[in-house]
């Protein structure tokens, strides 16, 4: 069932209130209401290319984590799974805007929407972007910053950094899970 953005809100902002009992999660949620999470899609067209996709995918990564932690019976904590899932990915908050470009429709050609990416805070990759703005607000554990920055897996990865992330997965459960519940999340939901 598809949740319209308000009662998708409401869903991420009841799990992090019930699960998360961080200091600082009040103020880290007062900013991502501020800026666009809850409005900002996932990507510019692949994953949750729609206003609102950035929760939405938030919470789908969410709901993969509590199952694959399940079927691993992975000894990862509540509060852990729920910060690497529900905030790996906010390095999205305000990077992309809409414009508009020429496409043919039915024939005609007509000016349609797309989100494109608007980058204002160069950080490297978005998973070091994404600890950097939580840390922000609330401070991580070991294992859940190694999730958020190894979310992406191997993705444009050199040498020495498919290594790292071999060994973050070996080490950190929680990363193997953000990781592949993000993988699921992007591939296998038809969002």
């Amino acid at each position: 069932m598809e949740l319209d953005l308000e009662e998708q809100k409401q869903k991420f902002l009841d799990i992090c209130q019930s699960v998360i009992h961080r200091p600082g999660l009040d103020g880290l949620l007062n900013w991502l209401s501020a800026v666009d999470f809850f409005e900002a899609p996932a990507s510019t067209k692949f994953h949750g290319a729609y206003k609102g996709g950035l929760c939405q995918h938030s919470l789908d990564v969410y709901d993969y984590a509590l199952k694959l932690r399940a079927l691993t019976e992975a000894s990862v904590d509540d509060e852990s799974l729920a910060i690497a899932a529900l905030f790996h990915d906010v390095c999205k908050c305000k990077l992309y805007k809409t414009e508009y470009r020429n496409q043919k429709i039915n024939g005609e050609w007509q000016q349609v929407p797309v989100y494109v990416i608007n980058e204002s805070l160069h950080f490297g990759g978005h998973g070091s972007k994404s600890v950097y703005q939580v840390q922000y607000f609330m401070r991580l554990e070991k294992d859940e910053a190694v999730a958020i920055n190894c979310h992406m897996g191997f993705a444009d990865a050199s040498p020495s950094v498919v290594r790292d992330v071999s060994n973050a997965f070996q080490d950190f459960p929680l990363a193997w899970i953000i990781h592949a519940a993000d993988e699921a999340a992007t591939f296998l939901l038809k969002r």
